[in-house]
């Protein structure tokens, strides 16, 4: 290589790199790449009336032209349940959460038959977990079976930061579940998806659909670092657009949850595993099957 050339090209390395890495930087600044299918579109909306009801903290719930509003504050939090039991579906919102010092404090949408089998119950859940100024919501997925969420706690956490402010508009959030897998979005796009590989680590009883915010400062926030501090109440969670399609235990055997992706195929599309694949890259932040401290006995899945 000549001298000037030799010159130009260590000149323009650096330039080189430089322009390489802010493309990265940009590119994931710019969101995920299409799912290719947009799932949540072919799901009607229902009102809460419809498909909910209050299960507690009722004075602290309000419904306004298809939104509702429920708040925890130092007396009280809240929570809705479903009508209707569901052996499988699809199961969303929309969601905005709370800015500022929202520490110990969990908003969530979540499956459980809790109150059917207590102390042996099954929890398929999204969880925001509160967080102080400066820091990013952690939204957390998990999955408990026959009872582990119970005494002896065997979670099946994956969290995620997001590649949005989740305070500043709604976005959508859901639980696929099928016989045959779970499946967790975020606008559409895939996060996590959780196969049933054996019976002893799948949930199979039918469950409701809940919705709450309450206080968990005991753990929500860094391990319970941080508590809620009710100098900064109410902490509000805001839905709407609620989605719920599915086989409740009405149904007849015949009934099966709607396809997660375009027809032809039986689980996500290759796209959406992609899509799938970027969130767990640039946003997953904890995942259960890669804990040195978790005894790997009690999770085979993993």
């Amino acid at each position: 290589m000549p001298s000037s050339s030799l010159f130009s090209f260590l000149y323009m390395a650096p330039l080189f790199s430089l322009l390489s890495l802010s493309s990265i930087i940009f590119s994931s600044a710019q969101g995920p790449p299409s799912p290719g299918y947009y799932f949540s579109s072919k799901i009607s909306t229902v009102s809460f009336g419809e498909v909910f009801r209050n299960l507690w903290g009722p004075q602290h719930q309000r419904l306004d032209q298809g939104s509702l509003t429920i708040w925890l504050d130092s007396t009280s939090g809240s929570g809705f349940k479903s009508l209707h039991s569901y052996r499988s579906g699809y199961f969303g919102a929309a969601i905005k959460l709370q800015p500022g010092y929202t520490a110990g404090v969990i908003t969530s949408i979540y499956l459980s038959n809790n109150q059917d089998h207590p102390g042996n119950h099954d929890e398929i859940d999204i969880e925001f977990l509160g967080t102080t100024p400066g820091k990013p919501y952690v939204l957390q997925t998990n999955v408990y079976i026959r009872g582990s969420g119970d005494g002896n706690i065997i979670g099946r956490e994956m969290k995620f930061h997001l590649w949005f402010d989740p305070t500043q508009d709604f976005h959508n959030y859901a639980i696929l579940w099928k016989p045959s897998e779970i499946i967790f979005f975020v606008d559409d796009v895939p996060i996590r998806r959780y196969p049933r590989k054996s019976d002893a680590t799948y949930p199979t009883r039918p469950m409701y659909v809940y919705g709450s915010v309450w206080d968990a400062s005991s753990w929500a926030t860094e391990d319970g670092k941080y508590k809620a501090d009710y100098r900064y109440q109410p902490f509000i969670g805001r839905y709407r657009n609620f989605r719920l399609q599915g086989c409740t235990i009405q149904s007849p055997y015949s009934c099966k949850p709607p396809s997660a992706s375009p027809s032809g195929y039986g689980s996500l599309s290759p796209q959406q595993f992609a899509a799938m694949q970027w969130a767990q890259n640039n946003y997953l932040v904890y995942n259960y099957c890669h804990d040195p401290r978790r005894d790997h006995t009690l999770i085979p899945e993993c």
